[in-house]
């Protein structure tokens, strides 16, 4: 017999294709905390190399290496992610928007969109690319 209600859902991890993972495992754990490293992975063929990172509160970032891979297209504005279908971003939830937008662009993010009031009422919000380009929202909810 079939379920009827929604299927309950929480968040595993979201999975990053990068270019060097060395250097993109070293910079989410020293500029995101993500310090926990759960597995680690290597295939020969194709040439794959993966490590699952974990911050203290545990959230989970996959990062991808495959040997000869590209980055299909570089952008200047969160939107311009909309121009093709697929995932655009992933978001980070921070307590200060603007500590932590100025703490990540001195370790290597590169800026996208400063720090500025969202759609949500009191909520800020900002968007930075991580060194290799790929695009990470940081959200500041309103307080209380």
């Amino acid at each position: 017999m079939a379920s009827t209600g929604p299927f309950q859902v929480r968040f595993h991890h979201v999975s990053l294709s990068v270019a060097d993972l060395d250097a993109q495992q070293r910079w989410y754990q020293d500029a995101l905390g993500f310090t926990n490293v759960i597995e680690q992975f290597e295939l020969p063929q194709p040439p794959v190399r993966t490590a699952v990172l974990q911050a203290s509160n545990g959230v989970r970032v996959e990062l991808i290496e495959r040997k000869g891979s590209t980055r299909p297209e570089a952008f200047t504005d969160p939107l311009d992610t909309a121009r093709g279908q697929g995932y655009g971003h992933w978001a980070l939830e921070v307590d200060d928007l603007d500590d932590a937008f100025t703490r990540l662009t001195q370790t290597g993010a590169q800026p996208v969109w400063p720090p500025a009031d969202a759609v949500q009422p009191g909520a800020r919000f900002a968007y930075v690319k991580d060194p290799e380009g790929n695009l990470i929202e940081l959200i500041q909810p309103p307080p209380g």
